[in-house]
């Protein structure tokens, strides 16, 4: 490949190639970051690297630098054609895993069936056991292997050395006690006394040892690799929400297109109820265009000749011509993907605690295992017994329970939330959980139920409620706006069946009017009425202030020639939001509101859930809500953030732990961390709760793993571990970690 030097300050993205834990990316970023001039961000969840250069840097170095620490890259391939347009099935990048996970499992479990019972142990019952580890220890653990040598070509050790000693240790002692020892006699039995006395290591075989830990560590990664296949599915979500057609104007006619072929230039239609296909400005018609997903907003924004529209965003209104300005990776939309992905690709991977432990105990163990050849050798005990005691060592340190440890508890913590409607998408997500100190609430659809509805209504002397809420839901009926469904809907709500109206007229900006069972009847902004003279009473005018102060929309409504009602229209909190605002303050955390949405509005409503005007952060573009993430985060304070929108999809992704309502948009749910099914604000502190229960237990089961291991090394070390003891302190310190993990079962909701 024909390589160029990258100019300066330039990014430079590669994909990376085998990666086995996130210790693997610290090392490849330690590595780039000593270039000069090379400042380099590697994130194991997306296996990509962000390298900024600075200078003459050529690509092909970055390259043999990966390579050399014993990994591969590449540039990004780009970008193909989706899978259902071309009708090809898209690769299962899990598939060679779950083949060496059931291989490992289907073998695994005859062969610690077979060392455990003893009335399975018939004559010649080692060489089947031998038969069915051999494939488990070489095919199945073979990635094991693979990255134990990469660690140890660059003088590192991880969880993968200690499987890879461990089992191969195992397997090639029970190798030579079988052709070269006593363990290939007929009748060949285990010794099953529990005794700790000093054993002949030729007649000992740990097979069982071997084949158990290589099948549960594969079940580990298998689960870990799951969660993290789905990191690059924000951008996926996020991309799929523009438009995939539009109807474009060429020469006086209306031609249909996939929205590829739209250039800058070109002149579309854009329908009632349809997306905006790309960024562009207005040349003819009127509507109303929701634009809540980008902006937070919750009141539609109107839109005329001359007014900038931004794709992917819904027309609530009537037919729009539009000249497009921006198209592919230009757009609004596009520049939130890339947003969404570079806080995915700076987001500092969460090191496993396993390998970060086994760093420090793999070289204490090879230590420990060459000290106890050594010592034996020299106290003239011979090779048999030195070799016994040093195999030993290794064989007891490898780490049943610590495969165990990480997915038990992830799988009983992430069943029991999503019995409770929580999403925990993987265990980097934990730690994370624990440090949050502040947290960020978006507004629209999240505090806030993220449609517009009928709060308030204000008649005039002489003017019932019901009456004006029948004439006023009659008339508003008629058109899509979102305002004007909201007194559609809260006056068949209440009222039933409404008339039906004649003579319906929309005035752009302004409002409607028609006529409702004989009455001329207006509504919508007050100098729409006072245009016919009917002006508001005093009354009504300081109630349409007072709603307008509060952030509300307020309606005004007439009909046969006098000013009747106001009605104020918002977009109203969520019941349970109050408490879910104390409940995250009881968790240690500080609730900030962030929302696109104007002050007024927000204010309002922070104020309703009991959070101070000081800690309301409004007006914010997407973009603006990474950079409030950042601010925080450079200050010292770890941040969590709730949301449900495209335009917090970025912000979900840079923030230390994500959470998404579960009623919002795919891209929101995909970028973050948790996901909160029910919709429900309370949600977020159960989830909190139960992600820190989860951690805690990890923490615990690990603790526990390592401990069983430790105090059985001296035992070892001096040559008094039987393979009953083995196994038995093995299986018990499995079935504690199982046990501790399934007290999270009894997590309960508050």
């Amino acid at each position: 490949m024909t390589t160029q030097a990258a100019p300066a300050s330039t990014e430079v993205e590669l994909r990376i190639g085998g990666m086995t834990c996130a210790s693997c990316a610290a090392r490849i970023e330690k590595k780039l970051n000593r270039m000069d001039g090379v400042r380099a961000s590697v994130n194991y969840a997306t296996e990509k690297a962000k390298v900024v250069v600075d200078g003459p840097v050529d690509v092909a170095d970055l390259i043999a630098t990966v390579e050399a620490t014993g990994y591969t890259a590449a540039l990004p391939e780009p970008p193909a054609a989706a899978p259902e347009a071309d009708g090809a099935t898209p690769a299962d990048e899990l598939a060679p895993l779950r083949q060496r996970l059931v291989a490992a499992v289907a073998l695994a479990v005859p062969v610690i069936a077979m060392a455990m019972v003893p009335a399975l142990q018939f004559d010649n019952w080692q060489w089947l056991s031998l038969t069915l580890a051999a494939p488990v220890v070489t095919y199945a653990a073979w990635p094991f292997h693979k990255a134990a040598w990469t660690n140890a070509r660059h003088g590192a050790a991880t969880m993968d050395t200690l499987v890879s000693l461990g089992t191969g240790a195992a397997f090639l002692w029970s190798l030579w006690a079988l052709f070269f020892g006593d363990a290939g006699m007929p009748g060949m039995r285990h010794g099953f006394e529990f005794t700790i006395a000093r054993s002949d290591g030729s007649s000992n075989i740990y097979l069982e040892a071997a084949a158990g830990v290589t099948a549960f560590i594969l079940a580990g990664r298998y689960f870990e690799a799951r969660s993290k296949r789905t990191a690059g599915a924000a951008l996926k979500a996020l991309l799929a929400l523009g438009a995939k057609d539009v109807t474009v104007l060429r020469e006086g006619r209306e031609v249909r297109l996939p929205v590829g072929q739209l250039a800058v230039g070109d002149r579309f239609v854009v329908r009632p109820g349809e997306k905006i296909a790309t960024d562009g400005t207005v040349v003819e018609g009127s509507s109303a265009v929701d634009a809540s997903m980008l902006t937070g907003e919750s009141v539609p924004v109107e839109v005329g000749p001359g007014d900038t529209v931004t794709g992917a965003t819904v027309n609530a209104g009537g037919r729009l011509v539009v000249e497009a300005t921006r198209i592919g990776a230009d757009t609004q939309l596009a520049r939130m993907g890339r947003l969404v992905e570079d806080a995915q690709n700076g987001k500092a991977a969460a090191q496993r605690l396993a390998d970060r432990i086994s760093g420090v105990f793999v070289p204490i163990v090879i230590t420990l295992a060459l000290a106890t050849l050594g010592y034996w050798l020299g106290t003239g005990e011979g090779w048999s017994a030195a070799f016994t005691a040093a195999v030993a060592v290794l064989i007891i340190a490898c780490p049943c329970a610590l495969g165990l440890a990480t997915p038990t508890a992830l799988l009983v913590g992430t069943g029991r939330g999503a019995q409770l409607g929580i999403l925990i998408k993987g265990p980097e997500v934990l730690e994370n959980t624990r440090k949050a100190d502040t947290v960020l609430l978006d507004k629209t659809g999240t505090v806030t139920t993220g449609r517009m509805t009928l709060l308030a209504l204000h008649t005039a002397d002489g003017t019932t409620e019901d009456e004006a809420l029948r004439l006023a839901g009659a008339l508003e009926h008629a058109s899509e706006h979102p305002i004007a469904q909201a007194i559609a809907t809260a006056a068949r709500e209440r009222l039933g069946d409404l008339p039906p109206v004649e003579d319906f007229t929309n005035i752009p900006g302004l409002g409607v009017q028609g006529t409702v069972d004989g009455h001329t009847v207006v509504a919508g902004r007050e100098a729409l009425l006072a245009d016919r003279a009917q002006h508001l009473p005093a009354a009504l005018a300081a109630a349409k202030t007072t709603a307008e102060r509060a952030g509300r929309t307020a309606i005004a409504v007439g009909w046969d020639g006098a000013a009747r009602a106001v009605l104020e229209v918002a977009d109203a909190v969520k019941p349970s939001s109050a408490e879910a605002v104390a409940e995250l303050r009881a968790l240690g955390l500080r609730p900030i509101l962030l929302t696109g949405d104007n002050r007024l509005v927000a204010e309002a409503v922070a104020a309703e859930v009991g959070i101070p005007a000081r800690d309301v952060i409004a007006e914010v573009l997407p973009e603006d809500k990474v950079t409030t993430v950042q601010r925080l985060q450079a200050e010292g304070r770890t941040v969590a953030m709730v949301g449900d929108g495209v335009n917090d999809a970025a912000a979900l992704a840079q923030a230390d732990l994500g959470l998404a309502l579960g009623t919002g948009t795919d891209a929101a749910i995909e970028a973050a961390d948790l996901t909160l099914v029910r919709g429900d604000l309370r949600s977020a502190a159960d989830a909190i709760r139960l992600a820190r229960r989860t951690l805690a237990t990890i923490k615990g089961n690990l603790f526990w793993a390592f401990a069983y291991n430790t105090a059985a090394l001296p035992l070892a070390a001096a040559g008094l571990l039987n393979p009953m003891i083995a196994g038995a302190a093995m299986a018990f310190s499995s079935v504690f970690v199982v046990g501790n993990s399934l007290r999270l079962r009894t997590f309960r909701a508050r």
